[in-house]
């Protein structure tokens, strides 16, 4: 039997004027922890989907087990023992645990064996090493539970192959560390996992081998304790990043934003903070510290109940999005899917959808006038997309967190609040982005991060301040903003 579980070769997928995958070779080993990974667009998400099915392949041969195998569908992976874990869990909330491992295999022909069926979903979740209530409603379980389940109903189906694409992407810290045991209890028992991740630090923790792809190509193939970081990053992006965090070079200046006393229920108690121009300001902490809450109220999506919003030395009263906008704030949110774009519309539209008085001729749209608009920003932020009028939905996740920010850059907002800024985002495009926060506060422009990513606040922010239930513990400047200074007023 070959070493290797899965040969794909020579495959190439054309989409109507775009080449997603060009002559493309991968091979993953039988029982490893393989990692793909790119930057967004690369074809990373394409290939899978041709493994799995979604997609017909333009030409192209897939081997699994040395025995070449022609993929039809979705179905017919599943058969062959092939299966993928999206980033969008595929999930019904409102049925159960049960339900949803076996949704539509249900034994039985007129009834269902519900005894049998619940049996056999706990013997699989008890398989990854758990043990919790089947008969529970998905809609009651944490991203945690809800990634257990995807990983039992790719048991069910008896699969040798699990395709992970980013599964940690909405994990803390502490889910984390409690996902990699499984993955790697996967591999003990001889499944193969292929992890696609733009976390290098994953990689380097979790994976054996890993291939690289940019631009529709395999830009490298290596066991991961044979290349070095600087080597995946220059392989994936073209170029080599001198430094991951570029240089600040702007002092800030006199204050443009101050908060004071604000709060909201119990998520915000009291929280006082002043904003400069030109000035980064990242905040840091644990999930459910107040972050976000503190974003949105500034923002006026849920406004504070108590406390002063002070802009260039005078009160404003925002109690509402549109009040934000008005005083020339604006809010990238930490879900772009469900809260920053319009997965329906297109680039054009999702970019414009800030100021549509500015690209109007009375009561109607200039559409010229919003391609221009539209193209100025997928030039500035480099969005991959095929067509200025592609929907949102179509595009990668990283390409989609551009698009939300461009819309916000169109606005010509003063004060930008970036809550969790380049989620999913590889590394070249998370560059880019750093390199753009920095020309926005050349600029005049004033911003407050947002990142669970520790090396990310540190990398780019003139200060950190620390939340921690619902609070400010502490805050940190120069040689005193350390990830180990951060942490102990995260947690105490």
């Amino acid at each position: 039997m070959s070493d290797y579980i899965l040969e794909m070769k020579h495959v190439r997928k054309e989409f109507p004027g775009v080449v997603a995958l060009d002559d493309v070779s991968f091979s993953v080993k039988r029982g490893v922890i393989h990692a793909l990974i790119g930057e967004n667009g690369a074809g990373k998400s394409t290939l899978m989907k041709v493994l799995n099915g979604v997609y017909p392949a333009t030409s192209g041969e897939i081997f699994l087990n040395g025995q070449q195998l022609d993929i039809s569908g979705v179905k017919q992976a599943q058969a062959a023992g092939i299966s993928i874990i999206y980033q969008e869990f595929n999930l019904i909330n409102t049925l159960s645990v049960a339900e949803n491992i076996f949704l539509g295999r249900y034994n039985g022909k007129q009834t269902v064996h519900w005894k049998a069926l619940r049996e056999k979903a706990k013997a699989l979740i008890a398989s990854l090493g758990f043990d919790f209530d089947v008969d529970k409603l998905v809609g009651r379980l944490s991203t945690a539970e809800k990634q257990l389940v995807e990983i039992a109903k790719a048991l069910s189906f008896d699969a040798q192959i699990i395709v992970m694409d980013e599964p940690t992407s909405s994990l803390t810290e502490k889910e984390v560390d409690m996902f990699f045991p499984i993955i790697e209890r996967l591999k003990a028992q001889g499944i193969t996992v292929i992890y696609i991740s733009h976390k290098l630090d994953e990689i380097y923790r979790l994976c054996d081998d890993v291939t690289i792809m940019r631009d529709g190509k395999v830009t490298g193939n290596s066991t991961v304790k044979d290349i070095s970081r600087d080597e995946i990053i220059e392989k994936m992006v073209g170029r080599s990043l001198d430094m991951e965090y570029p240089k600040r070079t702007v002092t800030p200046g006199d204050v443009i934003l101050e908060v004071k006393d604000l709060g909201r229920r119990q998520q915000l108690k009291g929280i006082s903070f002043q904003l400069h121009k030109g000035e980064i300001l990242g905040f840091a902490g644990l999930v459910g510290a107040g972050r976000t809450e503190l974003a949105e109220a500034i923002f006026g999506a849920d406004p504070a109940d108590r406390g002063q919003i002070i802009l260039n030395g005078k009160p404003v009263s925002i109690r509402s999005a549109l009040d934000g906008k008005k005083n020339s704030i604006g809010l990238v949110t930490e879900d772009r899917k469900e809260t920053g774009l319009v997965l329906a519309m297109d680039v054009t539209e999702n970019t414009t959808i800030t100021d549509l008085k500015s690209v109007s001729s009375g009561i109607l749209l200039n559409r010229k006038a919003e391609e221009k608009v539209a193209q100025k920003y997928v030039d500035q932020l480099n969005t991959k997309t095929p067509s200025l009028h592609q929907k949102i939905s179509n595009l990668s996740g990283g390409n989609q967190q551009k698009v939300a920010l461009s819309k916000w850059l169109y606005s010509n907002s003063d004060i930008l609040i970036l809550d969790e800024p380049t989620r999913g985002i590889d590394v070249g495009a998370k560059y880019d982005i750093y390199c753009l926060m920095n020309e926005l506060t050349e600029q005049g422009k004033s911003i407050i991060m947002i990142s669970s990513e520790l090396p990310e606040v540190l990398g780019m922010s003139d200060r950190v301040l620390v939340m921690h239930g619902g609070t400010i513990k502490g805050e940190l400047a120069g040689r005193d903003m350390t990830a180990e200074k951060v942490m102990k007023l995260a947690i105490d």
